[in-house]
């Protein structure tokens, strides 16, 4: 009978035995069921996999050797399921060569032991497997806590796995960042993303006690920004996919906006809102052109907003506007409030 994971107190872990030939395993499952374990049975792969998904349990026994889907790719399909992929897994084998002990682990157990099973031996290994496992859930669920309370002050984090680029976890504003500002999801990370990750990320990986922080990725949408801080990460023990070489970086991001800018541009020389912005852009060093891009208009059109700010601002050329707007807007200098 499938139900729904529940909470230990209420009925006790949850083991998921999976085996062919469930019947000789009687006593093994009379024994958990004594010790206070509540126990579900499956007797093929895919009847394994959907009720894991299904009924999350806390631990999972699989045999090796089975008809058709064998206990090896079972567990790989579950590592790679993120509803499934924490759950320990103890392979039950009658195999002993090494080859087949390696493969099982690489596949993603935890653990084995060897048939014909030994009920205490496999209680005791149970119960040091879900203690590691409470342990690796707190610990992940702080962290995720500390993550969400970044959100409320407006920095969001992600993490990046070392090794292969993908996108592991987001908070739910960085989620909506990086869909405004690069049009992706997870678990892809932005192109840019992994050029600056790929260029500064190794000065982090060099041993030094107190690196130098990596410079800092902007990317633009109008006027406002989203800056990128790069930290390298200590694993997190959650993420069973990450290889011994592996690691992560944890990315902070801030989005600010000009708005305050403008308005300061707007009221100090009259100008209008689009004369406000073009003057912003002539300030940061851009052409018409690169500005006709940014605020959506034609090169012609910023020319003509362009004459009519010199004749607001009393000036001849766009460097002595750009100058007469950093001396009086100081929100527009290096740490002036922008």
């Amino acid at each position: 009978m499938m139900r729904p994971h529940v909470l230990e107190s209420e009925t006790g872990p949850l083991v998921l035995i999976v085996d062919d030939v469930p019947e000789s395993l009687a006593a093994l499952h009379d024994m958990l069921d004594e010790t206070g374990y509540t126990v579900l049975v499956a007797s093929d792969g895919p009847t394994a996999l959907q009720r894991a998904r299904q009924a999350r349990p806390d631990v999972i026994l699989l045999d090796a050797l089975m008809p058709g889907m064998d206990g090896f790719e079972v567990a790989r399909r579950l590592k790679a399921d993120e509803r499934t992929a924490g759950i320990p897994i103890l392979f039950m084998t009658g195999l002993t060569e090494t080859e087949h002990l390696i493969e099982g682990l690489a596949a993603g157990a935890v653990d084995y032991v060897t048939k014909p099973v030994k009920p205490q031996e496999v209680i005791a290994r149970i119960g040091v497997h879900l203690r590691t496992s409470r342990q690796i859930r707190q610990g992940s669920m702080v962290q995720q806590q500390a993550r969400n309370a970044l959100d409320a002050f407006g920095f969001a984090t992600i993490t990046v796995r070392m090794r292969d680029g993908r996108l592991l976890w987001q908070t739910p504003l960085a989620r909506e960042l990086l869909w405004r500002y690069c049009g992706t999801e997870a678990p892809v990370t932005p192109e840019p993303v992994l050029q600056w990750l790929r260029r500064h990320g190794p000065d982090l990986c060099r041993g030094d006690p107190a690196p130098a922080e990596p410079p800092r990725l902007t990317l633009t949408q109008g006027t406002r920004r989203l800056t990128l801080r790069l930290y390298r990460s200590v694993d997190d023990p959650a993420d069973t996919s990450a290889d011994s070489e592996g690691g992560h970086w944890l990315i902070v991001m801030q989005e600010t906006s000009d708005t305050s800018v403008l308005e300061a541009l707007m009221s100090t020389f009259g100008l209008t809102a689009r004369e406000a912005e073009v003057l912003y852009w002539v300030v940061q060093g851009k052409i018409n052109r690169d500005i006709a891009d940014i605020v959506g208009a034609s090169p012609a059109t910023v020319k003509k907003h362009l004459e009519r700010i010199h004749a607001k601002l009393g000036v001849e050329t766009r460097t002595a506007a750009a100058a007469l707007a950093l001396q009086r807007v100081p929100q527009l200098r290096p740490g002036g409030g922008v």
